[in-house]
Protein backbone atom coordinates (compact mmCIF):
# COMPACT_ATOMS: atom_id res chain seq x y z
CA UNK A 1 0.00 0.00 0.00
CA UNK A 2 2.84 2.37 0.83
CA UNK A 3 4.28 1.78 -2.67
CA UNK A 4 1.00 2.80 -4.34
CA UNK A 5 0.78 5.87 -2.06
CA UNK A 6 4.31 6.89 -3.08
CA UNK A 7 3.38 6.46 -6.79
CA UNK A 8 0.22 8.54 -6.29
CA UNK A 9 2.18 11.40 -4.68
CA UNK A 10 4.67 11.32 -7.57
CA UNK A 11 1.89 11.36 -10.17
CA UNK A 12 0.00 14.20 -8.46
CA UNK A 13 3.18 16.29 -8.49
CA UNK A 14 3.51 15.58 -12.21
CA UNK A 15 -0.07 16.06 -13.45
CA UNK A 16 -1.54 18.81 -11.27
CA UNK A 17 0.66 21.63 -12.75
CA UNK A 18 -0.82 21.00 -16.25
CA UNK A 19 -4.35 21.06 -14.85
CA UNK A 20 -3.61 24.26 -12.95
CA UNK A 21 -2.24 26.02 -16.06
CA UNK A 22 -5.34 25.12 -18.12
CA UNK A 23 -7.66 26.30 -15.31
CA UNK A 24 -5.80 29.62 -14.97
CA UNK A 25 -6.06 30.14 -18.74
CA UNK A 26 -9.77 29.24 -18.65
CA UNK A 27 -10.57 31.80 -15.95
CA UNK A 28 -8.40 34.55 -17.50
CA UNK A 29 -7.49 34.92 -21.18
CA UNK A 30 -8.68 31.71 -22.88
CA UNK A 31 -12.06 30.45 -21.58
CA UNK A 32 -13.10 26.97 -22.69
CA UNK A 33 -16.64 25.81 -23.45
CA UNK A 34 -18.22 24.28 -20.29
CA UNK A 35 -18.44 20.70 -21.61
CA UNK A 36 -14.86 20.86 -22.87
CA UNK A 37 -13.65 22.02 -19.44
CA UNK A 38 -15.57 19.21 -17.69
CA UNK A 39 -14.10 16.67 -20.13
CA UNK A 40 -10.62 18.00 -19.36
CA UNK A 41 -11.11 17.80 -15.58
CA UNK A 42 -12.43 14.24 -15.84
CA UNK A 43 -9.47 13.48 -18.11
CA UNK A 44 -7.05 14.87 -15.51
CA UNK A 45 -8.54 12.64 -12.81
CA UNK A 46 -8.28 9.61 -15.11
CA UNK A 47 -4.66 10.44 -15.99
CA UNK A 48 -3.73 10.62 -12.29
CA UNK A 49 -5.47 7.33 -11.46
CA UNK A 50 -4.25 5.53 -14.59
CA UNK A 51 -0.64 6.65 -14.30
CA UNK A 52 -0.47 5.56 -10.64
CA UNK A 53 -1.76 2.05 -11.45
CA UNK A 54 0.41 1.83 -14.58
CA UNK A 55 3.67 2.66 -12.79
CA UNK A 56 2.89 0.15 -10.05
CA UNK A 57 2.24 -2.50 -12.71
CA UNK A 58 5.50 -1.74 -14.54
CA UNK A 59 7.50 -2.53 -11.39
CA UNK A 60 5.65 -5.82 -10.86
CA UNK A 61 5.35 -7.06 -14.45
CA UNK A 62 7.25 -5.44 -17.32
CA UNK A 63 10.60 -4.91 -15.60
CA UNK A 64 11.05 -8.52 -14.40
CA UNK A 65 10.09 -9.84 -17.86
CA UNK A 66 12.46 -7.48 -19.71
CA UNK A 67 15.41 -8.18 -17.43
CA UNK A 68 14.78 -11.93 -17.52
CA UNK A 69 14.58 -12.00 -21.32
CA UNK A 70 17.77 -9.90 -21.60
CA UNK A 71 19.65 -12.26 -19.28
CA UNK A 72 18.42 -15.35 -21.13
CA UNK A 73 19.34 -14.32 -24.66
CA UNK A 74 22.74 -13.11 -23.46
CA UNK A 75 23.46 -16.47 -21.80
CA UNK A 76 22.51 -18.30 -25.00
CA UNK A 77 25.76 -17.03 -26.61
CA UNK A 78 24.04 -17.32 -30.01
CA UNK A 79 24.01 -14.38 -32.39
CA UNK A 80 21.33 -16.14 -34.45
CA UNK A 81 19.00 -16.16 -31.42
CA UNK A 82 19.82 -12.53 -30.68
CA UNK A 83 19.25 -11.33 -34.26
CA UNK A 84 16.01 -13.26 -34.73
CA UNK A 85 14.59 -12.32 -31.35
CA UNK A 86 15.51 -8.61 -31.61
CA UNK A 87 14.16 -8.18 -35.16
CA UNK A 88 10.83 -9.86 -34.44
CA UNK A 89 10.26 -8.33 -31.00
CA UNK A 90 11.42 -4.86 -32.14
CA UNK A 91 8.96 -4.92 -35.05
CA UNK A 92 5.95 -6.12 -33.06
CA UNK A 93 6.36 -3.94 -29.95
CA UNK A 94 6.61 -0.93 -32.27
CA UNK A 95 3.69 -2.06 -34.45
CA UNK A 96 1.55 -2.48 -31.33
CA UNK A 97 2.50 0.93 -29.83
CA UNK A 98 -0.68 3.09 -29.47
CA UNK A 99 1.26 6.37 -29.76
CA UNK A 100 2.52 5.40 -33.21
CA UNK A 101 -0.99 4.61 -34.42
CA UNK A 102 -2.24 7.95 -33.02
CA UNK A 103 0.46 9.82 -34.96
CA UNK A 104 -0.10 7.72 -38.12
CA UNK A 105 -3.83 8.52 -38.09
CA UNK A 106 -3.07 12.22 -37.54
CA UNK A 107 -0.61 12.18 -40.48
CA UNK A 108 -3.08 10.36 -42.76
CA UNK A 109 -5.89 12.71 -41.71
CA UNK A 110 -3.95 15.96 -42.03
CA UNK A 111 -2.34 14.91 -45.36
CA UNK A 112 -5.70 13.70 -46.77
CA UNK A 113 -4.36 10.16 -47.12
CA UNK A 114 -1.21 11.05 -49.11
CA UNK A 115 0.86 9.26 -46.48
CA UNK A 116 -1.17 6.15 -45.58
CA UNK A 117 -1.32 5.38 -41.85
CA UNK A 118 -0.66 1.61 -42.27
CA UNK A 119 2.39 2.29 -44.45
CA UNK A 120 3.79 4.68 -41.83
CA UNK A 121 3.31 2.15 -39.01
CA UNK A 122 4.94 -0.67 -41.02
CA UNK A 123 8.04 1.24 -42.18
CA UNK A 124 8.61 2.69 -38.70
CA UNK A 125 8.29 -0.78 -37.13
CA UNK A 126 10.77 -2.27 -39.62
CA UNK A 127 13.22 0.52 -38.78
CA UNK A 128 12.73 -0.03 -35.04
CA UNK A 129 13.29 -3.79 -35.38
CA UNK A 130 16.51 -3.36 -37.36
CA UNK A 131 17.97 -0.68 -35.11
CA UNK A 132 16.97 -2.47 -31.90
CA UNK A 133 18.94 -5.46 -33.21
CA UNK A 134 21.91 -3.17 -33.84
CA UNK A 135 21.55 -1.81 -30.30
CA UNK A 136 21.59 -5.29 -28.77
CA UNK A 137 24.65 -6.27 -30.83
CA UNK A 138 26.37 -3.08 -29.68
CA UNK A 139 25.92 -4.01 -26.02
CA UNK A 140 27.28 -7.53 -26.54
CA UNK A 141 30.22 -6.39 -28.68
CA UNK A 142 31.06 -3.47 -26.37
CA UNK A 143 30.96 -0.80 -29.10
CA UNK A 144 31.00 2.71 -27.62
CA UNK A 145 27.70 4.56 -27.94
CA UNK A 146 29.26 7.75 -29.27
CA UNK A 147 30.48 5.96 -32.41
CA UNK A 148 27.09 4.34 -33.04
CA UNK A 149 25.16 7.60 -32.68
CA UNK A 150 27.71 9.51 -34.78
CA UNK A 151 27.30 6.97 -37.60
CA UNK A 152 23.50 6.77 -37.37
CA UNK A 153 22.92 10.52 -37.32
CA UNK A 154 25.41 11.07 -40.13
CA UNK A 155 23.31 8.64 -42.22
CA UNK A 156 20.14 10.51 -41.21
CA UNK A 157 21.79 13.80 -42.25
CA UNK A 158 22.67 12.35 -45.69
CA UNK A 159 19.15 10.98 -46.25
CA UNK A 160 17.58 14.27 -45.15
CA UNK A 161 19.32 16.01 -48.06
CA UNK A 162 17.11 13.97 -50.41
CA UNK A 163 13.93 14.40 -48.38
CA UNK A 164 11.28 17.14 -48.26
CA UNK A 165 10.69 19.24 -45.12
CA UNK A 166 7.34 17.47 -44.60
CA UNK A 167 8.85 13.99 -44.47
CA UNK A 168 11.69 15.24 -42.27
CA UNK A 169 9.18 16.54 -39.72
CA UNK A 170 7.09 13.34 -39.79
CA UNK A 171 10.23 11.15 -39.54
CA UNK A 172 11.45 12.78 -36.34
CA UNK A 173 7.90 12.88 -34.94
CA UNK A 174 7.59 9.13 -35.59
CA UNK A 175 10.82 8.46 -33.68
CA UNK A 176 9.34 10.14 -30.63
CA UNK A 177 5.86 8.64 -30.94
CA UNK A 178 7.05 5.04 -31.29
CA UNK A 179 8.89 5.10 -27.97
CA UNK A 180 5.76 5.05 -25.85
CA UNK A 181 4.45 4.01 -22.47
CA UNK A 182 4.97 0.26 -22.94
CA UNK A 183 7.90 0.16 -25.37
CA UNK A 184 10.31 2.25 -23.28
CA UNK A 185 10.02 0.42 -19.93
CA UNK A 186 10.43 -2.92 -21.70
CA UNK A 187 13.46 -1.77 -23.74
CA UNK A 188 15.08 -0.25 -20.65
CA UNK A 189 14.56 -3.49 -18.71
CA UNK A 190 15.85 -5.54 -21.67
CA UNK A 191 19.03 -3.47 -21.94
CA UNK A 192 19.52 -3.66 -18.17
CA UNK A 193 19.14 -7.45 -18.32
CA UNK A 194 21.78 -7.82 -21.05
CA UNK A 195 24.16 -5.32 -19.43
CA UNK A 196 23.88 -6.88 -15.95
CA UNK A 197 25.93 -9.89 -17.09
CA UNK A 198 28.94 -7.76 -18.04
CA UNK A 199 32.01 -8.26 -15.86
CA UNK A 200 32.95 -4.57 -16.08
CA UNK A 201 30.37 -2.96 -13.78
CA UNK A 202 31.02 0.57 -15.09
CA UNK A 203 30.50 -0.51 -18.72
CA UNK A 204 27.44 -2.53 -17.68
CA UNK A 205 26.00 0.57 -15.97
CA UNK A 206 26.57 2.67 -19.12
CA UNK A 207 25.20 0.00 -21.46
CA UNK A 208 21.91 -0.12 -19.53
CA UNK A 209 21.00 3.01 -21.49
CA UNK A 210 21.11 3.84 -25.20
CA UNK A 211 18.92 1.06 -26.64
CA UNK A 212 15.82 3.30 -26.76
CA UNK A 213 17.81 6.07 -28.49
CA UNK A 214 19.26 3.71 -31.11
CA UNK A 215 15.89 2.03 -31.76
CA UNK A 216 14.06 5.35 -32.16
CA UNK A 217 16.58 6.40 -34.82
CA UNK A 218 15.26 3.46 -36.86
CA UNK A 219 11.90 5.21 -37.13
CA UNK A 220 13.57 8.28 -38.65
CA UNK A 221 15.49 6.17 -41.17
CA UNK A 222 12.35 4.20 -42.10
CA UNK A 223 10.27 7.31 -42.88
CA UNK A 224 13.07 9.16 -44.72
CA UNK A 225 13.79 6.17 -46.97
CA UNK A 226 10.05 5.73 -47.64
CA UNK A 227 9.74 9.44 -48.48
CA UNK A 228 12.50 9.12 -51.08
CA UNK A 229 10.74 6.15 -52.73
CA UNK A 230 7.28 7.81 -52.65
CA UNK A 231 8.81 10.92 -54.29
CA UNK A 232 6.03 13.27 -53.06
CA UNK A 233 7.38 16.81 -53.10
CA UNK A 234 4.72 18.39 -50.88
CA UNK A 235 2.14 16.94 -48.49
CA UNK A 236 -1.04 19.02 -48.43
CA UNK A 237 -3.78 19.03 -45.82
CA UNK A 238 -5.85 20.82 -43.19
CA UNK A 239 -6.41 20.24 -39.48
CA UNK A 240 -9.70 18.35 -38.92
CA UNK A 241 -12.16 20.04 -36.59
CA UNK A 242 -12.72 18.31 -33.25
CA UNK A 243 -15.90 18.92 -31.27
CA UNK A 244 -16.82 17.76 -27.80
CA UNK A 245 -18.82 20.79 -26.71
CA UNK A 246 -22.18 19.27 -27.75
CA UNK A 247 -21.36 15.71 -26.80
CA UNK A 248 -22.64 13.93 -23.73
CA UNK A 249 -19.79 13.24 -21.30
CA UNK A 250 -20.55 9.52 -21.09
CA UNK A 251 -20.55 9.32 -24.91
CA UNK A 252 -17.26 11.23 -25.13
CA UNK A 253 -15.49 8.70 -22.93
CA UNK A 254 -17.61 5.65 -23.75
CA UNK A 255 -17.02 5.94 -27.51
CA UNK A 256 -13.26 5.82 -26.99
CA UNK A 257 -13.11 3.18 -24.24
CA UNK A 258 -13.30 0.01 -26.36
CA UNK A 259 -10.84 1.32 -28.96
CA UNK A 260 -8.34 2.43 -26.32
CA UNK A 261 -8.72 -0.83 -24.36
CA UNK A 262 -8.04 -2.84 -27.53
CA UNK A 263 -5.04 -0.68 -28.46
CA UNK A 264 -3.60 -0.99 -24.95
CA UNK A 265 -4.07 -4.77 -24.98
CA UNK A 266 -2.37 -5.02 -28.40
CA UNK A 267 0.56 -2.95 -27.14
CA UNK A 268 1.11 -5.44 -24.32
CA UNK A 269 0.33 -8.57 -26.35
CA UNK A 270 3.85 -9.05 -27.87
CA UNK A 271 5.39 -8.88 -24.38
CA UNK A 272 2.78 -11.29 -22.95
CA UNK A 273 3.50 -13.78 -25.76
CA UNK A 274 7.26 -13.42 -25.20
CA UNK A 275 6.82 -14.10 -21.46
CA UNK A 276 4.67 -17.20 -22.10
CA UNK A 277 7.24 -18.61 -24.56
CA UNK A 278 10.21 -17.85 -22.30
CA UNK A 279 8.35 -19.25 -19.27
CA UNK A 280 7.72 -22.54 -21.12
CA UNK A 281 11.22 -22.94 -22.57
CA UNK A 282 13.61 -20.97 -20.30
CA UNK A 283 12.35 -19.27 -17.12
CA UNK A 284 10.43 -22.10 -15.44
CA UNK A 285 9.21 -19.62 -12.81
CA UNK A 286 7.35 -20.99 -9.81
CA UNK A 287 3.60 -20.47 -9.52
CA UNK A 288 3.90 -17.53 -7.07
CA UNK A 289 6.31 -15.68 -9.38
CA UNK A 290 4.04 -16.23 -12.40
CA UNK A 291 1.04 -14.91 -10.43
CA UNK A 292 3.02 -11.81 -9.35
CA UNK A 293 4.08 -11.04 -12.93
CA UNK A 294 0.55 -11.72 -14.29
CA UNK A 295 -0.85 -9.35 -11.64
CA UNK A 296 1.72 -6.73 -12.68
CA UNK A 297 0.70 -7.07 -16.34
CA UNK A 298 -2.99 -6.66 -15.41
CA UNK A 299 -2.17 -3.51 -13.40
CA UNK A 300 -0.11 -2.21 -16.35
CA UNK A 301 -2.97 -2.85 -18.79
CA UNK A 302 -5.69 -1.33 -16.58
CA UNK A 303 -3.53 1.70 -15.75
CA UNK A 304 -2.65 2.25 -19.41
CA UNK A 305 -6.31 2.07 -20.48
CA UNK A 306 -7.39 4.60 -17.83
CA UNK A 307 -4.43 6.89 -18.61
CA UNK A 308 -4.97 6.84 -22.40
CA UNK A 309 -8.72 7.33 -21.96
CA UNK A 310 -8.07 10.49 -19.94
CA UNK A 311 -5.48 11.82 -22.39
CA UNK A 312 -7.46 11.09 -25.56
CA UNK A 313 -10.92 12.08 -24.35
CA UNK A 314 -10.00 15.13 -22.29
CA UNK A 315 -6.69 16.54 -23.46
CA UNK A 316 -6.41 16.58 -27.26
CA UNK A 317 -9.39 18.83 -28.00
CA UNK A 318 -8.45 21.21 -25.18
CA UNK A 319 -4.87 21.43 -26.49
CA UNK A 320 -6.03 22.32 -30.03
CA UNK A 321 -8.58 24.81 -28.71
CA UNK A 322 -6.03 26.59 -26.50
CA UNK A 323 -3.54 26.76 -29.38
CA UNK A 324 -6.12 28.36 -31.69
CA UNK A 325 -7.39 30.88 -29.13
CA UNK A 326 -3.96 32.03 -27.96
CA UNK A 327 -2.62 32.28 -31.53
CA UNK A 328 -5.63 34.46 -32.48
CA UNK A 329 -4.66 37.16 -29.95
CA UNK A 330 -3.09 40.44 -31.04
CA UNK A 331 0.11 39.77 -29.09
CA UNK A 332 2.33 36.70 -29.54
CA UNK A 333 3.53 36.88 -25.94
CA UNK A 334 0.68 34.80 -24.37
CA UNK A 335 1.01 31.90 -26.83
CA UNK A 336 4.81 31.80 -26.41
CA UNK A 337 4.60 31.97 -22.60
CA UNK A 338 1.97 29.21 -22.43
CA UNK A 339 4.03 27.09 -24.86
CA UNK A 340 6.97 27.30 -22.46
CA UNK A 341 4.85 26.54 -19.37
CA UNK A 342 3.06 23.59 -21.02
CA UNK A 343 6.39 22.11 -22.08
CA UNK A 344 7.78 22.49 -18.56
CA UNK A 345 4.84 20.56 -17.08
CA UNK A 346 3.62 17.99 -19.65
CA UNK A 347 6.93 16.09 -19.69
CA UNK A 348 6.58 15.44 -15.94
CA UNK A 349 3.38 13.47 -16.64
CA UNK A 350 4.97 11.21 -19.29
CA UNK A 351 4.88 7.60 -18.00
CA UNK A 352 8.18 6.64 -19.66
CA UNK A 353 9.96 9.70 -18.19
CA UNK A 354 9.05 8.58 -14.68
CA UNK A 355 10.23 5.03 -15.46
CA UNK A 356 13.52 6.24 -16.98
CA UNK A 357 14.39 8.59 -14.12
CA UNK A 358 13.74 5.85 -11.55
CA UNK A 359 15.96 3.46 -13.50
CA UNK A 360 18.72 6.10 -13.71
CA UNK A 361 18.68 6.43 -9.93
CA UNK A 362 18.51 2.65 -9.37
CA UNK A 363 21.28 1.66 -11.79
CA UNK A 364 23.67 4.43 -10.67
CA UNK A 365 22.96 3.72 -6.99
CA UNK A 366 21.70 7.27 -6.53
CA UNK A 367 24.90 8.93 -7.78
CA UNK A 368 22.87 10.58 -10.56
CA UNK A 369 20.08 12.51 -8.84
CA UNK A 370 16.62 11.75 -10.25
CA UNK A 371 15.18 15.19 -9.41
CA UNK A 372 18.04 16.93 -11.24
CA UNK A 373 17.41 14.78 -14.33
CA UNK A 374 13.70 15.72 -14.19
CA UNK A 375 14.55 19.43 -13.93
CA UNK A 376 16.85 19.26 -16.97
CA UNK A 377 14.19 17.33 -18.93
CA UNK A 378 11.45 19.76 -17.91
CA UNK A 379 13.42 22.86 -18.97
CA UNK A 380 14.48 21.24 -22.27
CA UNK A 381 10.92 20.26 -23.23
CA UNK A 382 9.65 23.71 -22.20
CA UNK A 383 12.18 25.23 -24.59
CA UNK A 384 11.12 22.69 -27.26
CA UNK A 385 7.43 23.72 -27.27
CA UNK A 386 8.49 27.39 -27.13
CA UNK A 387 10.78 26.89 -30.15
CA UNK A 388 7.98 25.06 -32.01
CA UNK A 389 5.56 27.93 -31.45
CA UNK A 390 8.21 30.45 -32.48
CA UNK A 391 8.84 28.52 -35.71
CA UNK A 392 5.15 28.69 -36.58
CA UNK A 393 4.88 32.42 -35.82
CA UNK A 394 8.04 33.32 -37.77
CA UNK A 395 7.85 31.81 -41.30
CA UNK A 396 11.58 32.24 -41.98
CA UNK A 397 12.51 29.72 -39.26
CA UNK A 398 12.76 26.25 -40.83
CA UNK A 399 12.80 22.96 -38.91
CA UNK A 400 16.29 22.04 -40.13
CA UNK A 401 17.63 25.24 -38.52
CA UNK A 402 16.85 23.63 -35.15
CA UNK A 403 17.59 19.99 -35.93
CA UNK A 404 20.90 20.30 -37.79
CA UNK A 405 22.80 22.29 -35.13
CA UNK A 406 20.91 20.55 -32.29
CA UNK A 407 21.66 16.96 -33.28
CA UNK A 408 25.11 18.01 -34.50
CA UNK A 409 25.88 19.41 -31.04
CA UNK A 410 24.46 16.25 -29.44
CA UNK A 411 26.81 14.01 -31.45
CA UNK A 412 29.84 16.24 -30.71
CA UNK A 413 29.07 16.39 -26.96
CA UNK A 414 28.89 12.58 -26.91
CA UNK A 415 32.67 12.47 -27.43
CA UNK A 416 33.36 14.60 -24.32
CA UNK A 417 31.12 13.12 -21.63
CA UNK A 418 30.90 9.72 -19.84
CA UNK A 419 29.22 6.90 -21.81
CA UNK A 420 26.55 6.60 -19.10
CA UNK A 421 25.23 10.08 -19.91
CA UNK A 422 25.40 9.49 -23.68
CA UNK A 423 22.99 6.56 -23.37
CA UNK A 424 20.77 8.38 -20.87
CA UNK A 425 20.63 11.45 -23.11
CA UNK A 426 19.54 9.68 -26.30
CA UNK A 427 17.05 7.55 -24.34
CA UNK A 428 15.66 10.75 -22.77
CA UNK A 429 15.00 12.11 -26.27
CA UNK A 430 12.69 9.16 -26.89
CA UNK A 431 10.91 9.08 -23.55
CA UNK A 432 10.17 12.81 -23.43
CA UNK A 433 7.87 12.49 -26.44
CA UNK A 434 5.25 10.03 -25.14
CA UNK A 435 1.42 10.03 -25.09
CA UNK A 436 1.08 13.42 -23.34
CA UNK A 437 3.29 15.07 -25.96
CA UNK A 438 1.80 13.12 -28.88
CA UNK A 439 -1.69 14.24 -27.88
CA UNK A 440 -1.94 17.41 -25.78
CA UNK A 441 1.25 19.25 -26.86
CA UNK A 442 1.00 18.21 -30.53
CA UNK A 443 -2.67 19.25 -30.65
CA UNK A 444 -1.73 22.60 -29.05
CA UNK A 445 0.98 23.29 -31.65
CA UNK A 446 -1.28 22.18 -34.53
CA UNK A 447 -3.96 24.52 -33.19
CA UNK A 448 -1.46 27.39 -33.44
CA UNK A 449 -0.49 26.33 -36.98
CA UNK A 450 -4.16 26.18 -38.03
CA UNK A 451 -4.73 29.74 -36.77
CA UNK A 452 -1.61 31.46 -38.17
CA UNK A 453 -2.17 32.46 -41.85
CA UNK A 454 1.50 32.07 -42.85
CA UNK A 455 1.83 28.59 -41.28
CA UNK A 456 1.48 25.21 -42.97
CA UNK A 457 -0.44 22.62 -40.90
CA UNK A 458 1.68 19.73 -42.24
CA UNK A 459 5.15 21.30 -42.26
CA UNK A 460 4.68 23.40 -39.11
CA UNK A 461 2.14 21.28 -37.21
CA UNK A 462 4.39 18.25 -37.40
CA UNK A 463 8.00 18.65 -36.34
CA UNK A 464 7.22 19.62 -32.75
CA UNK A 465 7.92 16.09 -31.50
CA UNK A 466 11.20 16.23 -33.43
CA UNK A 467 12.34 19.22 -31.38
CA UNK A 468 11.08 17.57 -28.16
CA UNK A 469 13.15 14.49 -29.06
CA UNK A 470 16.26 16.63 -29.66
CA UNK A 471 16.41 19.10 -26.76
CA UNK A 472 16.49 16.54 -23.88
CA UNK A 473 19.50 14.86 -25.53
CA UNK A 474 21.49 18.09 -25.39
CA UNK A 475 20.19 18.88 -21.87
CA UNK A 476 21.18 15.51 -20.35
CA UNK A 477 24.56 15.67 -22.11
CA UNK A 478 25.14 19.08 -20.53
CA UNK A 479 24.16 17.52 -17.19
CA UNK A 480 26.79 14.84 -17.90
CA UNK A 481 29.39 17.52 -18.56
CA UNK A 482 28.55 19.13 -15.19
CA UNK A 483 28.86 15.77 -13.41
CA UNK A 484 32.20 15.16 -15.14
CA UNK A 485 33.51 18.60 -14.13
CA UNK A 486 32.36 18.00 -10.54
CA UNK A 487 34.07 14.57 -10.47
CA UNK A 488 37.33 16.07 -11.76
CA UNK A 489 37.19 18.82 -9.14
CA UNK A 490 36.67 16.25 -6.37
CA UNK A 491 39.56 14.15 -7.69
CA UNK A 492 41.86 17.18 -7.78
CA UNK A 493 40.83 18.13 -4.23
CA UNK A 494 41.52 14.59 -3.02
CA UNK A 495 44.98 14.62 -4.63
CA UNK A 496 45.80 17.97 -2.99
CA UNK A 497 44.69 16.67 0.41
CA UNK A 498 46.98 13.64 0.02
CA UNK A 499 49.92 15.89 -0.80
Amino acid sequence: MSEITAKLKEVLTSVLPITLIVLILHFTISPLEPDMLVAFLIGSALVILGLTIFLFGIDQGLEPIGQGVGNTITRSNSYAVLLTFSLILGFFISYAEPDLHILAKQVASVTSGQFDNTLLVVVVSIGIGMMMTLGMLRILRGVRLKYVFAGVYFLIFILSQFSSADFLAIAFDASGATTGAVTVPFMLALAAGVSALKKDSKMGEADSFGLVGIASAGAILGVLITGIFLDIKKLEGVLPEAEISTANMLETYGDKLLTIAWDAFLSLLPIIIVYILFQIFFFKHRKNKVIDIARGLVFTLVGLIIFLLGVNAGFMEVGAQLGKKLAAMDSNFPVLLVSLLLGLTTVLAEPAVLVLTHQVEDITGGSVNRTLVLIFLSVSVGMSIFMSALRILIPDIQLWMYLLPGFGLAVILAFFIPDLFVGMAFDAGGVASGPMTATFSLAFVQGIAAQVPTADVVTDGFGMIAIVAMMPIVAIELLGALYQAKARKMTQSALKNKQ
